[in-house]
């Protein structure tokens, strides 16, 4: 499995439309969590903000089904719309093998999200689609567990991956996940993948998702992502955890300056 196998010499890049992810300096992801009908506002305000990358999530799997399950495919008009006023890359999240041919006709990267890390069909089916693939870590699954994961994408022949550690559970409540910073130098060692991290669904609450930003970019991350909202509180979909727009500002200028920390963690 080539994911599992030695590390090569040279770390491995995947291109989002024009931007690099594993390339010399960290990026940053960021966006609502899920779309709703302001998104093409809120993406407008994040691109000035010099977000690289938006999340455009559609489909939600959410833990309770009372919850809001996404837009469906009425919030991939607005994706496009997005995508194309901002001139951004968008990674979105799909749940099922079907839902890919819709997507990857508005986005630029699937997102596999942590619940679905074994959904081992849609790994597949993913790799076939040819787009890159952003693998979230299960919150129960090992290091090995996640890069055979990975090792699915890439047996279709897809070697665009990337890897996104956000969270695991543990015996601690008062965060919503414990963020494992330790996966950024483990995975630097076990392959060539590049790695993002995501605090927002580690923390579950807004403000301590800056200082777990400041620490994944001091390990070495190869980005960051973000959820953000221009109204948190009016969010759709995990209000708690979101910043406003005025919050992610500093993040993103951390963004720009730790590729000298970068190039002594990684």
């Amino acid at each position: 499995m080539q994911a599992i196998e030695a590390k090569l010499t040279t770390d491995r890049t995947v291109r989002l439309g024009t931007v690099t992810v594993g390339g010399s300096r960290p990026i940053l992801i960021a966006g609502p969590c899920a779309v709703e009908p302001d998104y093409v506002e809120a993406a407008g305000r994040l691109a000035a903000l010099g977000v690289d990358v938006l999340r455009g999530c559609v489909f939600k799997p959410r833990t309770r089904p009372e919850s809001f399950q996404g837009m469906g495919e009425a919030g991939l008009e607005l994706v496009a719309r997005a995508r194309s006023l901002t001139g951004l890359p968008v990674v979105t999240e799909v749940l099922t093998a079907e839902e890919i041919p819709l997507v990857a006709e508005v986005a630029d990267c699937l997102q596999v999200g942590s619940r679905n890390m074994q959904n081992f069909r849609l790994l597949v089916a993913a790799g076939e689609s040819g787009l890159p693939v952003l693998l979230k870590r299960g919150f129960s699954a090992t290091y090995d567990e996640w890069l055979a994961s990975a090792a699915y994408i890439e047996q279709t022949g897809n070697r665009q991956v990337i890897l996104c550690e956000r969270g695991i559970r543990t015996f601690e409540t008062r965060t919503r996940n414990t963020l494992d910073l330790s996966a950024v130098p483990v995975m630097r060692e076990l392959t060539d993948l590049p790695i993002i991290v995501d605090p927002s669904h580690a923390a579950g609450t807004a403000a301590w998702v800056p200082a777990l930003a400041s620490a994944a970019l001091a390990v070495g991350a190869d980005g960051l992502m973000i959820e953000a909202h221009p109204r948190p509180r009016e969010s759709w979909c995990d209000p708690d955890q979101a910043l406003s727009l005025e919050e992610l500002q500093p993040i993103a200028g951390w963004v720009l300056a730790a590729a000298p920390i970068r190039g002594l963690a990684g």
